[in-house]
């Protein structure tokens, strides 16, 4: 939520506390004083609003407003109190945004209120719809029951499991709320989703455990580099040909001993009475001759009826063509009897773990039923910790009775031990337990209390798919096992430590790939005709030189003013030729220092700029937007119904320039008041074209970047108009606070988080604007430790 003043507060909760445990006298004193200054409060609010409020609604506003015809259907006669005003906060949020850029009432309208009489609506409003008191306890807000999103989904699967397999890329997108798509009101579960978390449990479980059955031993195959011949036997890659009688002979190395199985795919090409005989021989001992009486171009797999029993080390193995037949009177089809071996395979040995089996199979299978030990004992001594993992906190025999029923049960069907396991994981993985980030389990029951601290459980989830989209390490487990996580000290030991681990790399993508809307590249397509230099590896490279960027701010522990203003920047040398670079060597990226006469920070990237033009030119409108969104944090209002986009308002003015037909466009009703602010500050970067080249001229027109602002500053460059905005950077570090409290916390921002994003952006700019000050801030804050009991307020 933005507030139009921002009204930094000093937190009083710990010195009130102190004073009220030490005189209880006293503390009836403070609540008895809290109560008649609140009441107090209440009332001044009351008489501004009958006094000077009314009286503004009544003047500007209701001549457009009133009745069932009223504009935009916002009629607003309704509103009479100030207890009404509250009632629709949401609504006169956008109303109260539209008063402060003076879009309401419209500058055609025929009296227009003074700047002191707009001040004062304002500053009420401000008070009325934010003021909260941030001396006592705040509500630290609820999140809703939050779903794993795609990217949670798969890192989860990841680290729990071990297996390299994103399964949720088949998944259907997940909705966005508040820019990003991890926040708990929009993450819904269709029955689509449900039956894909169905089908991804079950390949997880194969992939990641071996099933133990007959079946599930791989067939290892000898190539045609391993085999040699003897007699007329000719051999290809794609396996050996029997022109006449002949043995094909391959050494088979085994690595353990047991029971092993051969397989031969061969076929014929018939003639005489007989199919054609194929002796197979082991160690000169032999084992069967078939008859194969496949056709060659239809070859059938020939399996020893029996296991054979081996040691292990170096086996030979013979197979050998008995009966060729040749009769040129014969057929025309049935002249020449010959055998054809397609493949050799031997598998085994059966009942013993494969070579190649899985690691995540040894991870998961501590346990198996012999020696003594039944099925039940070990799935109680495999699921006990992976279902602990899994639903990122302690659990109960009851929970895991079920699931060790199901093993059991799978068991006495007359399936493998692994193929319960594989059933009984499908089952946690579909579980609510796991799809979902359940919090208030261990909630008191005392409801006097109406706010709780979030449980070291749970504090552990909200740190791991804050930092990483993933669940905790073992480390957040042991410390919330300890019940030391939510030590301030050691709250922001984790963090530096979050930070530097690889899986870090996850904050990158997701958080500032939504923040800065990196993601929407991959959907944008400039014209081809215009700008050819434009493709796909130089998209990708325009998106990673941002990520490296900000990862290099985030790891190096750089001040977030550098997002506004860094001399320095990613490259390789297909990203630095597209710049004009010719230094830059090679594909991987490199930071490069910039001389700041063209370019400095996130707005000068070619990132930024392809995200904020439209496919055949720049759009000033929409770069201009940008940075008041995520420079400034001051996002402009939608724009009013019926006022049309540039193209149209600019029809037939082809020899303008975009400057002139911007100009043109801000005289019509409406569009002033958001216009004169977010143009000048797209025009100020005219000299980046819709791709990020420099430019000094856009066809026979030269390029003009300079610009006036609102408040009477000016600029001649796209530097100059930086060095602006980097004046700024209180209000961009709120907007950042606000940006990334959102994407911590699961949620919107409100009213009552106001105290909270106050002290946090006070806390971390005092401390030199340090990004891993701003995370530890965020995490120390009341909304990201505390929880409200209940419904959402």
């Amino acid at each position: 939520m933005r507030l139009f003043r921002t009204l930094s507060r000093t937190p009083l909760r710990a010195p009130l506390r102190a004073t009220c445990f030490a005189a209880c006298g006293l503390l009836c004193v403070l609540s008895a004083n809290s109560v008649k200054a609140e009441v107090s409060s209440v009332e001044k609010s009351e008489k501004l609003f009958n006094s000077q409020v009314k009286q503004f609604i009544s003047k500007f506003c209701l001549d457009c407003h009133t009745g069932k015809d009223a504009e935009a259907g916002l009629a607003l006669e309704k509103f009479t109190t100030r207890t009404s005003i509250l009632e629709q906060r949401e609504e006169w949020e956008k109303i109260v945004k539209r008063i402060q850029i003076q879009s309401m009432p419209p500058k055609d309208a025929g009296e227009l209120p003074s700047d002191q009489e707009r001040e004062d609506v304002l500053a009420w409003f401000d008070d009325a719809l934010y003021g909260v008191d941030c001396s006592g306890d705040v509500n630290p807000g609820r999140v809703t029951i939050r779903r794993l999103n795609r990217n949670e989904y798969n890192n989860t699967i990841r680290d729990l499991i071990g297996v390299d397999f994103s399964p949720a890329e088949n998944f259907p997108s997940d909705d966005v709320g508040y820019g990003f798509d991890n926040i708990g009101d929009v993450l819904s579960l269709p029955p689509l989703l449900m039956e894909k978390y169905l089908d991804a449990a079950e390949q997880i479980s194969e992939k990641a455990i071996f099933a133990n059955t007959p079946e599930s031993y791989p067939w290892k195959k000898i190539s045609d580099k391993q085999l040699k011949k003897e007699g007329a036997v000719t051999i290809r890659r794609s396996g050996a040909g029997f022109h006449s009688r002949g043995t094909l002979k391959g050494t088979v190395n085994l690595k353990q001993d047991g029971e092993y199985e051969i397989r031969i795919i061969a076929g014929q090409t018939p003639a005489g009475d007989e199919a054609a005989k194929m002796e197979v021989k082991l160690d000169g001992k032999p084992l069967k001759t078939f008859e194969v009486k496949a056709d060659r171009n239809s070859p059938e797999k020939y399996t020893l009826p029996k296991a054979i029993k081996l040691p292990k080390g170096k086996h030979d193995l013979e197979i050998s063509f008995l009966n060729d037949f040749y009769d040129p009177k014969g057929p025309p089809k049935k002249r020449d009897r010959n055998l054809y071996v397609n493949e050799v395979a031997v598998r085994g040995p059966k009942g013993k773990l494969p070579d190649d089996v899985p690691a995540s199979h040894h991870k998961l299978i501590t346990c198996t039923p012999e020696k003594g030990r039944s099925e039940r004992y070990c799935a109680e001594r495999i699921f006990k910790p992976f279902m602990e993992q899994a639903f990122r906190r302690p659990v109960s025999r009851n929970e895991m009775k079920p699931i060790v029923d199901l093993v059991t049960a799978t068991v006495e069907s007359g399936r493998t031990f692994e193929q319960g396991v594989q059933v009984g994981m499908q089952a946690v993985l579909v579980s609510p337990h796991f799809l979902f980030r359940i919090e208030g389990l261990q909630d008191s029951e005392d409801e006097s209390n109406k706010i709780q601290n979030v449980a070291q459980y749970e504090l552990a989830s909200r740190l791991s798919y804050f930092l990483w989209s993933s669940m905790p390490d073992e480390r957040l487990f042991s410390l919330a096992g300890q019940g030391r996580l939510d030590d301030p000290r050691t709250l922001r030991m984790e963090v530096k430590r979050m930070l530097a681990d690889p899986k870090s790399e996850a904050f990158v993508k997701n958080f500032a790939g939504q923040w800065l809307n990196l993601r929407n590249l991959e959907d944008l397509s400039p014209d081809p005709r215009k700008f050819r230099v434009f493709n796909t590896q130089l998209k990708a490279d325009m998106r990673r030189e941002t990520e490296e960027f900000f990862a290099y701010i985030m790891r190096e522990d750089r001040s977030v003013v550098d997002f506004i203003n860094a001399d320095y920047t990613f490259m390789n040398e297909n990203l630095a030729k597209f710049y004009g670079n010719d230094k830059v060597k090679g594909e991987k990226f490199q930071k490069v220092n910039l001389d700041k006469s063209r370019r400095a920070g996130l707005i000068t990237q070619a990132s930024i700029l392809t995200l904020t033009s439209n496919p055949e030119r720049t759009s000033p409108v929409k770069r201009g937007k940008w940075i008041m969104e995520n420079i400034l944090g001051t996002p402009p209002p939608t724009p009013p119904p019926n006022v049309p986009e540039l193209e149209e308002s600019a029809e037939g003015k082809q020899n303008m320039t975009l400057r002139e037909q911007l100009a043109l466009h801000r005289k019509m009703p409406g569009c002033a008041a958001c216009h004169d602010q977010m143009d000048p500050l797209g025009l100020g970067f005219e000299n980046f074209d819709a791709i990020g080249r420099w430019r000094t001229k856009e066809g026979k027109h030269k390029i003009d970047a300079s610009g006036k602002l609102p408040d009477g500053r000016t600029f001649e460059s796209p530097v100059q108009l930086i060095g602006i905005l980097e004046q700024q950077k209180d209000g961009f570090c709120r907007s950042l606070t606000e940006k990334m409290l959102t994407y911590a916390i699961g949620r919107g921002t409100e009213y009552y988080d106001k105290c909270a994003i106050d002290e946090i952006t006070a806390n971390f700019t005092a401390k030199g604007y340090r990004f891993s000050e701003l995370v530890t801030e965020i995490v120390l804050s009341d909304p990201f430790l505390k929880r409200q009991k209940g419904s959402r307020k």
